[in-house]
């Protein structure tokens, strides 16, 4: 009996990670009914992460009502693994760029606050570890409004309670973190993300991320200047200093924003997800692995899922077969990196719209034809 382990990304507007394990198994079991089947759906700290973790660990997903990113009262989900110690949020969820209208997208006044109440709602479940997935930002407050929904007070001079958003903190004086939640200092925050630009400077989190927000030139300088200022304060009253540490720009500087208020771990996102589904287990058992995303091209190496997948794969000299829906420029130089061969699900010339709507159906005839291939 032939062993396949499927761990594959969601492939974006067209399946979840889960809908297309799902899609492969179609495909196996029309090719060889008898096949064992083990599915983990994988992502790499930005979308579809909690639902992943979730699913891989027969968790549950919750729901909570907090501030979306222009201050307005959303849903937002959250998971809790199975073993209930151990949360799961994605920053997107509650301060991210897709719930913010493109005509509205303005990364002065955007706030994380919704996150911090994300992550006060897992704090109410005893949770001992909290991971977050900062992928999919629409903000650069450097976390502020995560922190003042965790009990941080940021004061101007006066005394007064900043606003929200990234305009406000070049007016911050003082922080007091007298009535912060209690709860963080017994939990540890684990933060999965790819990137490590630094909080400010050429390549902060303002000049490199602020004009996809949103942000004019003359915001990202004023942004920039703000999270320094921010930064600035945090190392004279916290003495901690965080303006270049690798990471603290990700998510427009919430990453600074969980380094200066909280303890943290930072991850890799596939890491996480490898270490969290017991994926290397499941991998060392398998006669193949199909891994896949929506595209792939060279920068798939740079901690995509699927090149997380080929690393174990190589490690344990089984094959890989990558799937996406389109294939770019690069991907030849993949090979050395454990993939034993990359195939496009689409069939044909099509509209995007088309392509994403048939997506289930084309990865399980890809798959299909795969295996009776391999299996002659």
């Amino acid at each position: 009996m032939t062993k396949f382990v499927l761990a594959p990304d969601s492939f974006k507007e067209s399946m979840t990670a889960k809908e297309v394990c799902q899609a492969m198994t179609n495909g196996i079991r029309k090719a060889d009914p008898t096949a064992e089947i083990v599915s983990v759906p994988m992502a790499d700290g930005g979308e579809g992460t909690t639902d992943s973790l979730v699913n891989a660990t027969d968790g549950q997903l919750l729901n909570a009502t907090v501030t979306g990113p222009l201050g307005n009262k959303i849903q937002a989900e959250y998971g809790i693994l199975g073993d209930g110690k151990t949360a799961v949020i994605e920053m997107a969820k509650a301060s991210g760029l897709e719930i913010v209208p493109k005509n509205q997208r303005n990364p002065m006044i955007t706030t994380t606050y919704g996150t911090g109440e994300l992550i006060k709602a897992a704090l109410s479940k005893g949770v001992k570890r909290i991971i977050v997935g900062l992928g999919g930002s629409s903000t650069n407050d450097g976390g502020a409004g995560m922190a003042q929904a965790l009990g941080v007070h940021l004061l101007d001079k006066q005394g007064q309670k900043l606003p929200f958003g990234g305009e406000a903190l070049g007016n911050l004086d003082r922080i007091d973190i007298s009535e912060i939640a209690p709860q963080l200092g017994n939990i540890t925050i684990i933060l999965a993300s790819d990137v490590v630009n630094p909080l400010t400077g050429k390549n902060g989190a303002s000049v490199v991320f602020g004009p996809q927000k949103g942000a004019t030139p003359t915001m990202v300088q004023e942004l920039d200047s703000n999270l320094h200022h921010y930064a600035q304060v945090i190392k004279e009253q916290l003495h901690k200093d965080i303006d270049q540490l690798p990471g603290s720009g990700a998510a427009g500087g919430l990453g600074a924003g969980f380094m200066a208020f909280t303890n943290y771990e930072m991850h890799k996102g596939i890491d996480i997800a490898i270490k969290v589904t017991d994926l290397e287990a499941k991998i060392k058992s398998a006669d193949y692995v199909f891994t896949g995303e929506g595209g792939t091209d060279f920068q798939t190496k740079f901690g995509k899922t699927p090149f997380g997948v080929a690393q174990l794969c190589k490690k344990y000299h089984k094959p890989v077969i990558s799937l996406a829906g389109y294939l770019g420029k690069g991907i030849d130089t993949l090979y050395d990196s454990g993939f034993t061969a990359f195939f496009s699900i689409l069939p044909g010339a099509s509209d995007l719209p088309t392509a994403l709507k048939n997506g289930p159906q084309n990865v399980a005839t890809t798959v299909e034809n795969i295996v009776r291939l391999i299996e002659r």
